[in-house]
């Protein structure tokens, strides 16, 4: 999130999600209070509330902000990769750049950043984790038609496979409080869970006759 300090409606916007965003990476274990916040930013309590409603608006406008940015970015994948595991190989490494580069925000994409918050923030990070299954889902189904490739696995076990290796990384990254990388030593693991992933769709039919 870039930095802007005019004295505009939105610039101050902006400069309240930077703080909160430093906030949590920070002090990742300390609850956030909007005193802490108003403090961090120079302004009163007021003002924050002039710009956001409450405090779970502020963590919902990060938490879209991630969305928008990672599928704005997934969005050109399908123009830039023509096979089924390149497409989720770019958009799983996508996803941990985003979150390498962003750790106070990554702190809300694996809860621990919205303990004690409401159920509606937990929804909307869940909302953002099945947008990525399903393009994950998608690349796969669209292999067969290309590629004549299906995976080993059910599509939507295979998808779910592939997510939860990348939240892996994501959960140790805050959890060793920032140390180890998500990107670190993934490309490696990556060969490994990719390799016999996919297989001649011709092969499936002819396994379950045999």
């Amino acid at each position: 999130m870039s930095a802007n300090h005019t004295d505009s409606p939105v610039s101050r916007q902006e400069q309240i999600l930077q703080a909160l965003a430093t906030m949590l990476e920070e002090a990742p274990l300390e609850k956030i209070t909007t005193a802490k916040l108003a403090a961090c930013v120079g302004v009163s309590e007021a003002a924050l509330y002039r710009h956001f409603p409450s405090k779970a608006k502020m963590f919902e406008s990060l938490i879209a902000f991630a969305e928008e940015t990672l599928f704005v970015r997934i969005s050109r994948i399908s123009e830039q990769q023509t096979d089924a595991l390149s497409q989720c190989h770019h958009l799983l490494r996508l996803f941990l750049e985003f979150c390498e580069k962003n750790p106070g925000i990554t702190q809300l994409l694996t809860g621990r950043g919205l303990m004690g918050e409401a159920s509606k923030l937990h929804d909307r990070v869940s909302q953002l984790y099945d947008r990525l299954e399903t393009q994950l889902r998608q690349y796969l189904r669209e292999a067969e038609l290309r590629e004549g490739l299906r995976p080993r696995l059910p599509i939507a076990s295979a998808a779910n496979l592939m997510l939860i290796s990348a939240e892996g990384k994501i959960s140790q990254f805050c959890r060793s409080s920032f140390k180890r990388q998500p990107t670190e030593g993934w490309e490696e693991q990556w060969l490994i869970l990719s390799e016999h992933l996919m297989r001649p769709a011709s092969s499936v039919g002819a396994s379950r006759s045999e």
